[in-house]
């Protein structure tokens, strides 16, 4: 990963720091020139588009989720057409969906590789994006991420939800160098602290080793490194922390 690419922002951290029109001036004062989508975006894509070209910001992923993704394909196309997204990211299965064993999971990989399969004829890529069920192990011994980056589905790696599993990121990062299309830059505070955040940290100010991960997701052949956090307090202190702290681990492993 280079100075030169595109440092992002995962706008679902902005979420109760509203408007759009707010927060995307500040990010790009911050030193982002990429941001990340997820559903408020989609209701006015054309007006969200005009707001991204105002700041100088791109939109090269999205989130987007699986029922919208099946059941609202071609709405889901145009979206990606008006924004200037190449990468449709499947975010999340609700608890009450998800299956208990192997059978299970390789159906939902089932479908995952079907719209890959079509999206790829729209000249987009498909990714899923994880949290920590996808690394606990099935009665199998199998686990729900392996089953669920079927044939051309890439991965968004969220590295600190990997760890939040009490996995370890590196060998996952490692065994799907090469299907990584991007990986979320999130941070674990120490035990007992940032309670009020939910656990999390800005970017270098938590426990997860992102000069060891930040190199492993470069050579992984990640496309976008986007800073994320579930509860900020301070959305402008975390935006700017992690700005600074990316662009310097984007040095450094040169």
């Amino acid at each position: 990963m280079t100075p030169t690419d595109p440092i992002s922002f995962q706008l679902y951290s902005a979420r109760n720091f509203p408007p759009d029109a707010a927060v995307l001036p500040m990010l790009a004062a911050c030193g982002y020139t990429n941001v990340e989508t997820y559903r408020p975006q989609y209701d006015d894509a054309e007006g969200f588009r005009r707001l991204l070209d105002e700041n100088g910001l791109t939109a090269k992923s999205g989130h987007f989720a699986l029922a919208m993704a099946e059941t609202e394909f071609d709405r889901v196309v145009t979206i990606t057409r008006t924004l200037g997204i190449e990468t449709v990211v499947i975010p999340y299965i609700v608890p009450e969906e998800r299956p208990a064993d192997r059978t299970g999971w390789e159906a939902v990989g089932e479908r995952l590789a079907k719209l890959s399969t079509d999206f790829a004829d729209e000249a987009l890529q498909l990714a899923w994006h994880n949290h920590d069920f996808e690394f606990v192990a099935l009665p199998d011994g199998s686990y729900p991420i392996e089953h669920l980056l079927a044939p051309g589905v890439l991965w968004e790696a969220d590295v600190a939800w990997i760890a939040r599993a009490g996995a370890d990121p590196e060998p996952w990062l490692k065994r799907y160098a090469g299907r990584i299309a991007a990986v979320h830059v999130k941070d674990i505070a120490p035990e007992g602290e940032k309670l009020d955040e939910d656990g999390w940290a800005d970017v270098g100010d938590g426990v997860v080793d992102w000069a060891k991960f930040w190199p492993l997701a470069a050579r992984s052949g990640a496309a976008l490194m986007i800073a994320e956090h579930d509860n900020p307090s301070d959305l402008k202190r975390f935006a700017r922390t992690s700005a600074e702290r990316m662009g310097a681990l984007a040095a450094s492993s040169n």
